[in-house]
């Protein structure tokens, strides 16, 4: 087992794993690393052109790396798009655990976004909720995607049963594991696996990995497994994680516990 003696503030250690960017930091700095450089990113971008289209993740790894981007400052947030990852199918914004409820009290209430579209979880047409969100993210191409992993190694709702490597489209409607259901009643979002909804909207792998630079966060020990079996594991959509190893803009920011299982580094 890898063991890690660095302090909670120790320096960054960076290393590859095919064409993914790795960063190991303190427990105390994954966020601020990620925000900064977010911000260095966003902020660069709009010197050069007139907006910038991002797609936000949701759930508690997130909420501190959003927050200490928003209070970094220095992006101007009125020339900026966004768009999120998923929603679960018949939810509605109104639920506190819907993920638009999730975005607007943590960060839309908080900046002047020039515009934010949301998956509308609740739409009667659901399918057509899908033609209308593809036409959206079409329009111009993703220039930053934040990204979270779950515990099966799923990226936004494409879990292991239904990842495609090969998908056509941008976003669709899938079923939810048993263990991701269960992972939402552990982070607190429902009470019991018969609360969570069966069912969610999820921008699809291609769609994710046709963002221009992608940071995503995987903090905790609870990723530990997901970790080890994204980097050391062939890629394959039985870890749709592991498909950010063939994305050259992508970085992946972990902690000595989310590391732990990775051996010598």
């Amino acid at each position: 087992m890898f063991e890690l003696t660095t302090s909670l503030h120790a320096p960054v250690k960076n290393f590859q794993v095919d064409n993914l960017t790795v960063r190991l930091c303190g427990s105390t700095t994954l966020t601020d690393d990620a925000a900064k450089i977010a911000q260095n990113y966003l902020s660069s971008l709009l010197k050069t052109q007139n907006q910038a289209r991002v797609i936000l993740a949701t759930g508690n790894s997130q909420l501190k790396f959003l927050e200490a981007l928003i209070a970094l400052g220095g992006v101007d947030w009125s020339r900026v798009v966004f768009f999120h990852l998923d929603e679960y199918l018949g939810i509605s914004p109104q639920h506190p655990a819907s993920f638009r409820y999730y975005l607007h009290k943590n960060v839309e209430k908080r900046i002047n976004a020039v515009d934010f579209h949301y998956i509308e979880g609740d739409a009667v047409e659901p399918l057509a909720e899908c033609d209308r969100y593809s036409q959206l993210l079409q329009t111009q191409p993703i220039d930053l995607c934040f990204l979270g992993i779950g515990e099966n190694g799923h990226l936004a709702f494409n879990e292991p049963s239904v990842a495609s490597f090969d998908e056509t489209r941008q976003i669709k409607l899938v079923k939810l594991e048993p263990a991701t259901r269960q992972q939402q009643v552990g982070e607190g979002h429902f009470l019991s696996v018969e609360d969570v909804p069966q069912y969610a909207f999820t921008l699809t792998i291609r769609q994710i990995c046709q963002s221009r630079k992608i940071l995503c966060l995987a903090p905790e020990k609870r990723k530990a497994i997901a970790v080890k079996n994204m980097l050391r594991l062939p890629i394959s959509p039985t870890c749709p994680a592991s498909i950010l190893r063939q994305h050259s803009q992508a970085t992946l920011f972990l902690d000595s516990d989310s590391a732990s299982l990775l051996g010598n580094l």
